[in-house]
């Protein structure tokens, strides 16, 4: 082989050699951590610090085990899970577990029940189980917090007033009115100190509020009462960390086998339940940040099983508590900027640190102060929003029979009583289905509420068979599901009413729901939102009208009817034909598209609206906004501003002109509208939308402005100081023209358009109502321009000179 042949660059056998003009190859790449990671593990370490001892203070154990399971949640779970940015640790949603763990089988078995569990969560990643345990109702887990929540706060009340808590909620609660009876006051001044500081930290005002709020409400609270108690010398109960060589470890478990696998599965449970549904919620803050503080990878939640279950069996082997993703801690790693694992692993590593090293500091801090902080944590685990959620959603049983189990009776029992209140309200609304029979004016109803499944057949068997023979029918399906026995039946009764010279139309929420084609009728097979697209039916069994030209709309999915569109208009409209049947059919009665229209409305969207129209009937119209558009048929306001009842209050004329006021052959209805929506409606913005392809603007382009003779003729002289803005050279005067960002207008008609909302902006501004509420500052006007070809709109920009379309960008509105 020549010397000159290149050998093969993929070779095993080929040495990679470094450019002959460029330094030599470095050593191993050095371990770094961004400056981000390192501020977020300072913060997120302020936070864990004094939350770890008073978790271990709730739940009975040595103060260390807390400071253990801080440093080993963040080291083991941050480095080996799949949430880079979770933090793990003690978490007050494992505290009642603990405390009834250690008060029945004492510490080191509560070590052993620890390590496995954490060898339980190993088993269940290697099974790819992880998604499973987000099948849990959100009920059953907010109830399951609710409850520990309210559990940690009774019990920890008795140590903010002095006393020692009992080992369940009704002995605290029994207990309660002897402990206010005997006070100590200092420990009460202590805890109320520690409360004041951690709700008014967070509110402080001002600029100093601003800077003083970075840091954590946790630490100035705790940090705070210490102070007061050194500085006042108060003598109450305070932290006792024992020496390190006499820390407990974990020994074999002793007790009965069946309840010390009910206690591994427990803790298996609430650990990984939490953990799981911790990472997904990271991933969703994480998702909301600003792009520019990093990219960081979604949760792996095998692998986040994973890493629990390594962290559990460290922190238990070395007489650790229980660990779990910590959301308070997470969401202050994810806020103070973090962009990677490292955080949280550093996090860790101060932990241990302080342990070691600032173990006198500790030991000043009083145990009522750390009392009161886990007491405030355990009141926000009863959230008010999740409350709300669940009332929303009808799961609101769920949620207090889950929380007053957990509370009453524990954990586990509390789980399983929310898991078989679950299964038995959803196979309540799987079985509850409301079938009504209706005759309008001939015309006889079926709906359905609720999903069909066997148990309603019989119902809708009976119902079916009330409609007459030979008559017509509708049957509404409200509801996603159907099974095999239901559909049987109503396909059978469909087949056999139809034989019988009756009219079947099924119909459904979704078009999912349909149980077969749509019976024809007047030869129609149309969905019920294809009026939307401008499509006309063709009857199957008449051949189209000559000069018709037959194509399919344009979108139209596979498998519906073809659209027939005429040639050139002739009749002085835009060219639109009947929409159901060919154009130059005459064996339809007069209105007939506009009562079948009607009808599918009826049918199909007024049960959903109604509740919605019934309350603007009630309270009135209150839109936000007045939308000053084109006459143009093909501009559907509601449609390209995602906008509904009531949010809009729409004027629309030939050209979107708003006359300039006092102006000869002027328009007062315009003028009306304008004023009516400003001072009677006091809506806080206008809009003002011109379009592409505008009859107006291109019959503006060769009016003669002297030959006004028709109403269209005059009208259209409102746009001539439009058409002043857009001389023939573009540039004759030297000022900037309106234009659209990112490419030039397509045509001269669109040029004028985007001139003409800039103009017709500049008249709004010359009504005395518009005037008045622009200088009052309460009100905004705005400059739109749609492309009807490209389903895009465009927002005028007036920050640069002549004015700007911006291209209005999609975004993501689930983050």
């Amino acid at each position: 082989m020549s010397a000159c042949v290149p050998a093969r660059a993929d070779s095993a056998r080929t040495k990679h050699v470094h450019p002959p003009h460029s330094p030599p190859p470095g050593g191993p790449r050095r371990f770094r951590v961004a400056g981000a990671d390192v501020s977020a593990a300072i913060a997120v370490f302020l936070i864990a610090l004094p939350l770890s001892l008073g978790i271990a203070l709730a739940t009975g154990a040595p103060l260390q085990a807390g400071l253990v399971a801080a440093a080993v949640g963040g080291i083991v779970a941050g480095r080996i899970g799949g949430c880079p940015l979770q933090v793990s640790g003690p978490a007050a949603g494992l505290t009642v577990v603990t405390a009834d763990l250690i008060q029945q089988y004492g510490w080191r078995t509560t070590c052993a029940i620890t390590v496995f569990a954490g060898i339980a969560q190993l088993g269940l990643g290697c099974l790819r189980v992880a998604r499973t345990a987000l099948a849990v109702s959100p009920a059953i887990v907010h109830g399951m917090l609710a409850g520990i929540g309210v559990t940690i706060a009774v019990a920890q009340l008795h140590i903010v007033l002095g006393g020692t808590p009992q080992s369940s909620v009704p002995d605290n609660m029994v207990a309660l009115p002897a402990q206010l009876a005997n006070l100590h006051p200092a420990d009460v001044a202590v805890s109320v100190l520690t409360l004041t500081l951690l709700l008014l930290w967070p509110r402080l005002p001002g600029r100093a509020g601003d800077v003083l709020g970075k840091l954590p409400a946790a630490l100035i609270a705790v940090g705070g009462a210490t102070a007061v108690a050194a500085l006042t010398g108060l003598r109450l109960p305070k932290v006792d960390l024992p020496s390190w060589s006499s820390h407990a470890l974990a020994s074999l478990p002793e007790g009965p086998v069946l309840g010390l696998v009910a206690a591994v599965l427990t803790t298996t449970l609430v650990c990984s339940v939490q953990s799981l549904l911790g990472a997904v919620a990271v991933d969703k803050l994480v998702a909301a940040r600003p792009a520019l503080t990093g990219r960081v990878k979604r949760s792996d939640l095998d692998r986040e099983l994973l890493g629990q279950g390594a962290a559990n069996i460290v922190s238990g082997s070395l007489g650790g508590l229980p660990i779990a993703g910590v959301a308070v801690r997470s969401s202050a790693n994810v806020a103070a900027g973090a962009v990677s694992r490292n955080s949280t692993m550093l996090h860790g590593v101060l932990v241990v640190i302080a342990a070691l090293l600032l173990v006198p500091a500790l030991e000043l801090i009083p145990l009522a102060s750390l009392a009161a902080l886990v007491m405030a944590v355990g009141l926000k685990m009863v959230s008010l929003n999740h409350i709300r959620t669940v009332t929303r959603h009808r799961e609101v049983l769920v949620y207090a029979v889950t929380t007053c189990g957990v509370v009453f009776l524990g954990v586990l029992e509390g789980v399983a009583l929310g898991i078989a209140v679950a299964v038995g309200v959803a196979l309540h609304r799987l079985t509850r289905t409301r079938i009504t029979y209706d005759d309008v004016e001939g015309v006889h109803h079926v709906h359905v509420r609720g999903q069909l499944t066997f148990l309603a057949v019989p119902r809708l068997s009976r119902v079916l068979h009330q409609v007459p023979h030979g008559a017509d029918a509708v049957v509404e399906l409200d509801g996603s599901f159907m099974d095999h026995a239901a559909y049987e039946t109503l396909q059978d009764w469909q087949k056999t009413h139809t034989a019988q010279g009756g009219s079947v139309d099924i119909t459904g929420r979704r078009p999912g729901t349909r149980i077969s084609e749509p019976a024809e009728v007047d030869g129609c097979r149309c969905r019920p939102w294809t009026p939307w697209r401008n499509h006309q039916c063709e009857r199957p069994s008449k051949a189209p009208t000559p000069g018709t030209d037959r194509r399919t709309a344009a979108g139209t999915p596979t498998g519906e009817s073809p659209a027939t569109t005429t040639g050139p208009n002739t009749s002085g409209t835009s060219g639109v034909p009947g929409a159901y049947g060919p154009p130059g059919a005459t064996d339809q009665p007069r209105g007939h598209e506009l009562a079948r229209g009607i009808s599918a409305f009826h049918r199909n969207t007024a049960p959903l609206m109604r509740r919605e129209l019934a309350r603007l009937a009630r309270e009135g119209q209150q839109p936000s906004q007045l939308f000053l558009t084109c006459a143009d048929s093909r501009v559907v306001t509601s449609m390209i501003t995602s906008s509904g009842p009531g949010d809009l209050f729409v004027v629309r004329n030939v050209g979107n002109f708003v006359p300039l006021p006092g102006e000869e052959s002027g328009d007062d209805s315009v003028a009306a509208a304008i004023e009516y929506a400003v001072d009677v409606l006091k809506v806080r913005s206008i809009t003002v939308c011109g379009h592409s392809g505008c009859g107006a603007m291109q019959a503006l382009l060769g009016a003669d402005p002297a030959g006004a003779r028709t109403p269209l003729q005059r009208w259209l002289r409102h746009g001539l100081p439009s058409l002043e803005r857009v001389p023939a050279d573009a540039a004759e005067d030297g000022r900037e023209r309106p234009r659209l960002a990112g490419r030039a207008p397509a045509d001269a008609a669109e040029r004028l358009c985007l001139a003409n909302v800039v103009q017709q902006l500049e008249h709004l501004r010359a009504h005395e109502s518009v005037a008045r509420a622009l200088g009052a500052g309460g009100l905004e006007l705005q400059g739109m321009y749609f492309h009807v070809g490209e389903a895009q709109s465009y927002l005028l920009s007036e920050d640069t000179e002549g004015g700007v379309f911006e291209l209005v960008r999609e975004t993501n509105l689930t983050a």
